[in-house]
């Protein structure tokens, strides 16, 4: 499977759960800020890949990929401030954060705003060539 093949795979799965536009569903729309997506939606968009794509990723499957393995104690301090730990991590799941500006300020319940059409893409191709 091509990334272009998964890209458009992706696009269409949100543009359809989310009765978006197809160009509303460019790479750095966020899903749940610019695109307005739900935790049911990403649920519909996660059944939608794995029935057009054939890869299975399960909520909690991707709460670890954005977490990178962190204990939830560590990913936020006592104010659910991301750690610097968490940050670093996050910047390899989502290389378009600036990791400066959100230094100290970001609530680890924020995070998921910052994830993208362009990360969930990635994750699919992560979890192609790990199930490959």
């Amino acid at each position: 499977m091509s990334l272009t093949q998964i890209t458009e795979a992706v696009r269409t799965a949100v543009a359809d759960a989310l009765g978006a536009e197809p160009e509303e569903v460019v790479d750095d729309a966020t899903l749940l800020d610019d695109l307005g997506a739900e935790s049911i939606d990403l649920l519909d968009i996660l059944f939608r890949l794995e029935r057009s794509l054939g890869v299975k990723i399960q909520a909690a499957e991707l709460a670890e990929y954005v977490q990178g393995g962190i204990p939830e104690e560590e990913f936020g301090d006592e104010n659910e401030i991301v750690t610097d730990r968490a940050l670093a991590q996050l910047k390899s799941v989502m290389p378009q954060i600036d990791v400066e500006a959100l230094s100290g300020t970001l609530k680890a319940t924020q995070v998921m705003g910052l994830f993208t059409v362009a990360n969930l893409v990635q994750l699919v191709v992560h979890k192609s060539s790990v199930a490959a």
